[in-house]
């Protein structure tokens, strides 16, 4: 389509557009990514704006009809940034645009119209879209966990604790943490979209406009919850980007501590798990070798997540609390980054957990090697020998102690040893070889751990449930919180077609 605007003088302040260094360097890059991802809210506030024009009847009804229908044609290939013609600014891009087309009397819009409200209200706006997509991806993960966790809550596997085999678990047992995890960020951001859904429009550069705007109706046809209560906050505050972006990096710092947990065991030395030739590498000199650079590179990148929150906060910090392109455009250079780094980390992860293989045996080989049953054999010499439960500690200890450099096999009793170790230190026990080979079943030490939140088949299975209706719960607040946006949207173009 030919370009139909002339060269305009946007302000008597200056002579002369900007040259060539800062079009190439600053304004074009910046209007090229809010052409990219701000455009379709920058209509949509455009809308908001002219309903409120209608409203206090500087515009009428026919010409609305027309300005609408205007912006209707606006897109990303056909809105052209130039610094002679509009500086390369959006916003005055789209006044253009529609300035030399419109044909009825629209002298008053863009009255008392501010770029300052309109591009934090965009920014915003973007930011609840990205936060969604997210939020779809999350739900994806949260959903292949469960689902494999509800499959291994049965399989014994070692657990560590200080990088030493510590007690049994499961799969099943270790997966459900994830998956709490995984709830309590889908709460955190959920009040995270709470805090930050308060509409911008209406502030005007900094401290509110001068016409009878309805903040309150346009932050309602727009989504919103409510306006943001103080104009200059609603210019200054570029908050909400290290408020997800910290969100978000603290999910990054627990999927980085999984994903680790996934490279051991899928190392050779442990060889718990697989994945399948598909999600797989290979060595170029080393034909024996099968690696998983899948789990590098997730765990990479959740790095990459915790250094934008950073970023966000150096680009803000000791700035003017005020409308500062410092801060409204460069601080948050990196933030669609940011959604696109963490929503990448999610789908790798899906893929992984989706695909991954238990190794049932070699699990269970390690189970039988170590001596997990310690702490069952101390508790058995405080409850039915009547020793001193740091005692008893001592005596388990130094029993499993010899038995290892006796090359014993942990699923071998000495209950001779045991007695004359008890005796040594002033107690005399009547444990049967039964009871303290029991004590030592890797089996029994899986499912007598029976409390609340355990690692019992029992018990992993009761909290799954519980965490499957809290999981429900979070997921209808984020549906409730999406239809609003909807409803919204399809208000403020009722009200344009009114």
């Amino acid at each position: 389509m030919k370009n139909l605007a002339k060269p305009v003088t946007f302000t008597g302040r200056i002579k002369t557009g900007p040259d060539d260094l800062l079009h190439e360097e600053i304004l074009k890059p910046q209007f090229d990514y809010e052409s990219e991802y701000y455009l379709p809210w920058y209509i949509l506030i455009e809308k908001a704006l002219l309903v409120e024009y209608k409203r206090m009847g500087l515009i009428e009804g026919k010409v609305t009809h027309e300005i609408n229908n205007i912006l209707n044609e606006i897109t990303k290939e056909n809105l052209i940034g130039d610094p002679k013609l509009n500086m390369t600014d959006i916003s005055f891009a789209i006044e253009q645009y529609v300035e030399q087309r419109v044909k009825g009397n629209a002298y008053a819009w863009h009255v008392d119209k501010s770029r300052n409200d309109f591009q934090a209200c965009a920014q915003i706006m973007f930011g609840r879209e990205q936060i969604f997509e997210t939020i779809h991806l999350l739900q994806c993960f949260a959903d292949t966990v469960y689902n494999l966790a509800n499959k291994t809550t049965m399989i014994p596997m070692p657990g560590y604790t200080h990088y030493q085999a510590a007690q049994i678990i499961s799969p099943g047992f270790y997966l459900s943490s994830i998956y709490e995890q995984l709830i309590k960020s889908m709460y955190g951001l959920l009040n995270i979209f709470d805090r930050l859904n308060k509409c911008p429009l209406g502030a005007g550069a900094m401290a509110g406009q001068e016409l009878d705007w309805d903040r309150n109706n346009m932050a309602y046809v727009l989504g919103f919850d409510d306006a943001q209560r103080h104009a200059l906050v609603s210019v200054a505050s570029r908050e909400w980007t290290v408020l997800v972006a910290g969100e978000l990096s603290n999910l990054s710092m627990i999927l980085s501590r999984f994903v680790t947990d996934l490279i051991q065991w899928g190392s050779s030395e442990y060889g718990f798990i697989d994945l399948p030739d598909q999600l797989s590498g290979i060595s170029s000199i080393m034909p024996q070798k099968k690696n998983f650079p899948v789990l590098e590179r997730i765990r990479a990148r959740t790095a990459h997540v915790s250094a934008f929150y950073i970023d966000f906060i150096m680009g803000q910090r000791n700035t003017s609390f005020t409308n500062l392109v410092e801060v409204s455009k460069e601080a948050g250079t990196y933030v669609i980054n940011m959604f696109k780094t963490i929503q990448s980390v999610l789908k790798l992860f899906t893929a992984v957990i989706d695909n991954l293989k238990f190794n049932e045996e070699r699990m269970q080989i390690v189970c039988k090697s170590k001596y997990f049953g310690g702490s069952s054999l101390a508790n058995l010499l405080t409850l039915h020998g009547k020793i001193p439960y740091r005692k008893a500690q001592v005596i388990a200890g130094k029993y499993i102690k010899t038995l290892l450099d006796r090359n014993f096999a942990s699923q071998q009793v000495d209950i001779e040893l045991l007695s004359a170790i008890c005796k040594d230190y002033g107690f005399e026990i009547n444990l049967t070889y039964d009871m303290v080979s029991a004590a030592f079943n890797y089996i029994n030490n899986l499912h007598d751990k029976t409390t609340r939140g355990a690692a019992s088949n029992q018990s992993v299975i009761k909290m799954l449930n519980e965490q499957k209706l809290e999981y429900e719960k979070i997921c209808f607040a984020w549906k409730e919180r999406g239809l609003k946006i909807e409803e919204a949207n399809k208000k403020l173009e009722s009200l344009l077609l009114a």
